[in-house]
């Protein structure tokens, strides 16, 4: 009795072990593999987006692009199709490719946008988010009182990450080297939003060492367009010390976030 209960538990085991493996996903030889899949599949987007802005005239360089891709992986464009067509009958493990590609392209994207700011001296577009600081310059600045380095000026276009009715808080930190300023009115901080349907202002007198802020918002202005600002220093002689400015930063909050 024993002897014939160890050998349905083992027929048992068997069944199940043989019902696993009949359960998993068989790939041909010719269908690449996942990683390989993911090297073509990133390539073949950038190249298909590369075309895409072309002209119609220029169909003939469009198809060269993938072309490219193919010789590149060592894979004619029938062996990429007959895969395409296994993983397509494999959402989950296609849908795990797709985003890793994904994920690859939009740091490739960030690094571009990165370029052309730099390239066209603009910010960068904002990150998402309720609570994001979208200072896009230095963090650190040394003014004097001479005329060509006695202001820190900024413009900030609004972008598709803004809200109308956002609040935006610009912090800074004030030092003065070697001393402080003679006259109380050193400098002037000044922070200005631009709507379609008013412009609101701001302006702090800084007399004292320490972190300052502006605040700025609106829920009835319209449109949020732009966001300026500048600090200017001025003392009444050119001796005055030095003043130096860290710790930047502007914030923007979304209305359910305001602080």
């Amino acid at each position: 009795m024993k002897r014939k209960k160890r050998i349905l538990k083992y027929s048992i085991v068997s069944i199940l072990a043989f019902g696993m493996m009949s359960c998993e996903i068989k790939r041909p030889d010719t269908v690449l593999s996942d990683a390989e899949m993911e090297e073509v599949l990133y390539d073949y987007h950038i190249a298909k987006s590369t075309g895409e802005e072309l002209a119609r005239s220029e169909n003939v360089k469009k198809a060269l692009y993938i072309e490219y891709v193919f010789q590149k992986h060592g894979i004619t464009e029938a062996e990429f199709d007959s895969s395409m067509v296994w993983f397509a009958r494999n959402p989950k493990i296609l849908g795990e490719i797709y985003g890793r590609v994904t994920q690859r392209l939009k740091a490739e994207q960030s690094q571009v946008n990165q370029l052309i700011a730099l390239r066209d001296n603009k910010p960068v577009q904002s990150a998402e988010g309720d609570s994001i600081d979208v200072w896009a310059w230095k963090r650190i600045y040394h003014l004097s009182t001479y005329p060509l380095s006695n202001k820190l000026t900024f413009t900030l276009p609004s972008d598709v990450n803004f809200e109308d009715s956002d609040t935006l808080k610009w912090t800074v930190r004030y030092r003065f080297l070697n001393g402080r300023p003679a006259n109380l009115a050193a400098s002037q901080m000044s922070l200005q939003i631009l709507y379609d349907k008013d412009t609101l202002n701001s302006m702090l007198r800084i007399d004292t060492m320490g972190v300052k802020e502006l605040v700025l918002s609106s829920d009835t202005s319209g449109a949020l367009k732009e966001i300026r600002g500048f600090i200017y220093y001025s003392a009444e002689t050119e001796e005055a010390p030095a003043l130096l400015l860290d710790h930047i930063s502007l914030m923007r909050y979304h209305v359910k976030d305001k602080k």
